[in-house]
C-alpha cells in the first residue's frame, strides 16, 4: 500500500505538487492522469525516490520511505523511452539489476528466464535490442522491472512510443502481468482510453492539485468539475439554472428546458446556477419527434469512423456533438433536419465554477 501525505514540491517559483493526499491500495492498478505539466510524472518520481519533497511524506505499507534512496524501495520503474542498453543482449539487459544487487549467477539465469517467459519473450534472450520491434523492446523493459521482484511497479507513459495496435496489445499485457504478480502499479499517462480501459482507479491532476479520484466509470459518469469532464472524453456544455424539482430537477438553459435525474449527494436547489454536461454518445438521433425530451437540430458535419459516426449539429445558437455507436447506413446530408433526444439519467450536472 502506498500512502502519500500532504506532498508538496516547488521548482523555483513553480508549484509542481500542492499538498497531495492519496492512498493506493495493495495490488491496485492506479493511474495518474492529466494534461502536460499537471504534476503526474513529478509525483511518480517522488514515489520512485528520484525527487525529494519540500513537505509531506510517502509510506510503503505504513513505513516512511520519503528519504529512502530508490534502490532500497523495492520499486521498479519502466520509462517512456525504455532506457535499454543497446550494446547488450536482451538477456543481459534483463539481468542488469540482479547483477548490480550481486545475486548469485545461478539464480540470475533462472530469474531472467522466468521474467522473459512472463512477458512472452522466451526465445529472445540472445538478441540485441536493435533487432526488436518497439513492442518487444517494451516487453524487455517490463521484464527488467519484474526480474527484481518489486512490490511496486511504476510506469511513466510506457506505451506512448508505440503505434495504436501495439498500444492496445500492450495494455492487456501490462494488466495481465500486474494481476499475475499481484503488483501495486502506479501508471502515468495522458491517454484517456488507456486509463479507462485497464485502471482500477484513476486520479486526475491539474496544476499540481488532485481534482478527483475514483473508478473509471465513476469519473466518466460523475465528474466533479467541468475540467475533469473535458479531460475524460468528449462533452457538450451548457450554462443553466435550476428552476424546480419534483421527481427530477428542472434546468432552464434559456432556449430549452431539461429534466435531469438528481446527482449523487446533496442536490442543488431552485435558483442555483449549474453547468449541464451531455456526453455525445448519450444523445439519440431520431428522424421524427420522439416521446420524452427532444429538440430539433440541423446537421453540419459527419465523420464516419466505422464502429462509430461523429456528427456536429446546430440547435438554435448551440453546436452539439453527437456520437452514434454502430451507425446505421442512413445517409444524412449536410443541412438535414432531425431530432436529438436524451434521457434524464444521462444528463450530468456540474457546479457553475
Amino acid at each position: 500500500m502506498i500512502t502519500i501525505e500532504r506532498l508538496s514540491k516547488k521548482f523555483g517559483g513553480f508549484t509542481a505538487l500542492d499538498r497531495i493526499q492519496l492512498v493506493i491500495d495493495t495490488g491496485e492498478l492506479f493511474f495518474l492522469l492529466g494534461p502536460s505539466g499537471c504534476g503526474k510524472t513529478t509525483l511518480l518520481r517522488h514515489v520512485a525516490g528520484f525527487y525529494q519533497p519540500d513537505e509531506g511524506r510517502i509510506l510503503f505499507d505504513n513505513k516512511d520511505v520519503t528519504r529512502v534512496p530508490p534502490h532500497e524501495r523495492n520499486a521498479a520503474m519502466v520509462f517512456q523511452n525504455y532506457a535499454l542498453w543497446p550494446h547488450l543482449t536482451v538477456e543481459k539487459n534483463v539481468a542488469f539489476g540482479l547483477e548490480e544487487k550481486r545475486v548469485p549467477k545461478a539464480d540470475i539465469g533462472r530469474r531472467v528466464s522466468e521474467a522473459l517467459q512472463a512477458v512472452r519473450l522466451d526465445n529472445f534472450g540472445a538478441r540485441k535490442i536493435h533487432e526488436l520491434s518497439g513492442g518487444q523492446q517494451q516487453r524487455v523493459a517490463l521484464a527488467r522491472a519484474l526480474v527484481v521482484r518489486p512490490a511496486c511497479l511504476l510506469l511513466d507513459e510506457p506505451l506512448s512510443n508505440l503505434d495504436a495496435k501495439l498500444r492496445l496489445e500492450m495494455r492487456g499485457e501490462i494488466q495481465r502481468i500486474c494481476r499475475e504478480f499481484n503488483l501495486t502499479a502506479v501508471y502515468v499517462t495522458h491517454d484517456q482510453q488507456e486509463a479507462l480501459s485497464i485502471a482500477d482507479r484513476i486520479a486526475i491532476l491539474d496544476s499540481g492539485k488532485l481534482l478527483q479520484v475514483g473508478a473509471p466509470a465513476e469519473i466518466y459518469r460523475h465528474p466533479c468539475s467541468r475540467l475533469v469532464a473535458e479531460f475524460i472524453g468528449e462533452a457538450n456544455f451548457f450554462t443553466g439554472c435550476i428552476i424546480g424539482r419534483n421527481d427530477f430537477l428542472e434546468v432552464d438553459l434559456g432556449s430549452r428546458t431539461f429534466l435531469v435525474s438528481a446527482p449523487p449527494g446533496p442536490a442543488p436547489g431552485a435558483g442555483c446556477p449549474v453547468t449541464v454536461c451531455l456526453r455525445p454518445e448519450t444523445i439519440r438521433i431520431s428522424e421524427s419527434e420522439p416521446s420524452g425530451q427532444a429538440w430539433r437540430a440541423t446537421l453540419l458535419e459527419t465523420t464516419y469512423l466505422g464502429q462509430t459516426a461523429q456528427y456536429l449539429f446546430r440547435c438554435d445558437e448551440d453546436l452539439i456533438k453527437v456520437t452514434e455507436i454502430n451507425p446505421r447506413p442512413i445517409r444524412r446530408p449536410r443541412g438535414h433536419e432531425c431530432f436529438l433526444g436524451i434521457g434524464p439519467e444521462d444528463i450530468i450536472l456540474l457546479p457553475e465554477k
